[in-house]
């Protein structure tokens, strides 16, 4: 019963914090237009990165309400690099969390948490980031490669009853046969072909009377974001979170979830603390994280607990840096969303740079003797158990709608 108790009550916890997350996440969909957020955040330098770092760091979610925000800024045309930055800085600190650490850790702590926060944040895009440039490079030279094999001068043109050009500024009165240079997938062969059918490469896009789409572009979104009015935008963004967003992420929350129980309930209280401190303490951190699923704010008092039971504050940033920022869910949503290659940036980035502040503090605090003193006062719930208990069921029902769904679309298949 335990494990089920410990289940349903980090359930209850998270349940706030993840709607929070889902209905700001509807909010960057509907409210953000995806050609601010290209400038932005769509590019893959230091600058975007920090940016998303920074942009990230004060808002007051926590390791469950950041991923539907993190895929919400991705599917509104955000950078890989930046989407991570953001994934990791969100969940690491906060304005809530910061407040916490100075009443329950001292100043030092409330200081150094959000700067090495930022730090890995900023590492991790970077180095996932790295694949999106490479793809740009790779992409920009077959693109040259492709566009000079197509459209190169010193080759004769075609007569009219063969193949159209794509690159030509006219069409053919009449052809007999699609151009495949800007199509990986061969169309049926209409009659009588005139010059107002428009082409994927061409510069006119045909007569008024029938507009051609864009090639690879989806109109459904650009559509719920020209909605007139605010509150018709708010409604769309919240449907979106209610059903697309929870289709994506309530097998990993679950997932996730489902892992913490087990550590809280069969890892014992004392078996962090009896390792101390040094590399080997803040390896077993990182290992005990990875499956945990906390939020920054609840991980300050436990923090407070292994300072006072012996562990030393470098291990202890190492634990509340890694554990917000590595559970299953996360871990499961970064491979999904961004690629399994970018999962192996991700944890270098945050786990090098939790690794690197947490030697840096044990250095800061022994050769300058700054204060690390848990506070620790009775116990308050940050929320009122009403609503808490209402977003629980509210977030329950959600899930089961989704997981329904998703069962009954696999059966019928």
């Amino acid at each position: 019963m335990s494990l089920l108790n410990n289940f349903l009550d980090l359930f209850l916890e998270s349940a706030p914090w993840l709607i929070v997350g889902l209905v700001l996440a509807g909010m960057l969909k509907m409210f953000i237009s995806m050609s601010w957020m290209n400038k932005q955040l769509g590019g893959h330098g230091l600058t975007t990165t920090i940016k998303a770092a920074l942009l990230g760091a004060p808002l007051p979610l926590c390791s469950c309400g950041v991923i539907p925000a993190a895929i919400g800024l991705r599917r509104s045309g955000a950078s890989r690099s930046a989407t991570t930055s953001f994934m990791v800085s969100t969940p690491e600190t906060g304005i809530d969390s910061i407040s916490v650490s100075y009443v329950l850790l001292g100043p030092f702590m409330a200081v150094i948490r959000p700067v090495a926060a930022i730090f890995s944040a900023i590492m991790a895009g970077l180095l996932v980031g790295r694949e999106d440039s490479r793809n740009s490079k790779l992409a920009t030279e077959n693109a040259t490669k492709g566009s000079s094999s197509c459209c190169s001068k010193s080759e004769p043109k075609p007569p009219v009853s063969e193949k159209a050009s794509c690159c030509a500024t006219q069409a053919p009165v009449q052809v007999t046969q699609k151009s495949a240079c800007c199509s990986t997938k061969a169309a049926p062969e209409p009659p009588a072909q005139t010059a107002s059918q428009g082409s994927c490469c061409s510069s006119t896009q045909g007569n008024a009377a029938t507009p051609v789409s864009t090639c690879g572009q989806s109109k459904k979104t650009e559509a719920a974001q020209k909605q007139s009015g605010f509150l018709g935008k708010m409604v769309t963004g919240i449907h979106y979170s209610a059903t697309e967003l929870i289709d994506d992420t309530a097998v990993w929350l679950l997932i996730g979830l489902s892992f913490a129980a087990l550590v809280q309930t069969y890892v014992p209280d004392d078996f962090l603390a009896s390792w101390g401190n040094g590399l080997l303490a803040m390896l077993v951190m990182v290992i005990i994280s990875i499956p945990m699923y906390i939020c920054a704010t609840a991980s300050t008092p436990i923090a407070a607990g292994l300072l006072i039971a012996g562990v030393a504050p470098g291990a202890v940033l190492v634990f509340m840096l890694a554990g917000p920022a590595t559970n299953i869910a996360t871990l499961g949503v970064v491979s999904k969303e961004l690629g399994k290659r970018a999962l192996g940036g991700y944890l270098a980035g945050v786990l090098g740079g939790a690794l690197l502040f947490g030697f840096l503090t044990d250095f800061l605090v022994t050769t300058f003797g700054f204060s690390v003193m848990p506070q620790i006062g009775p116990e308050h719930e940050l929320l009122p158990q009403w609503l808490t208990l209402s977003c629980g069921l509210v977030l329950a029902i959600l899930m089961m709608v989704s997981l329904i769904k998703k069962g009954q679309s696999r059966f019928n298949k």
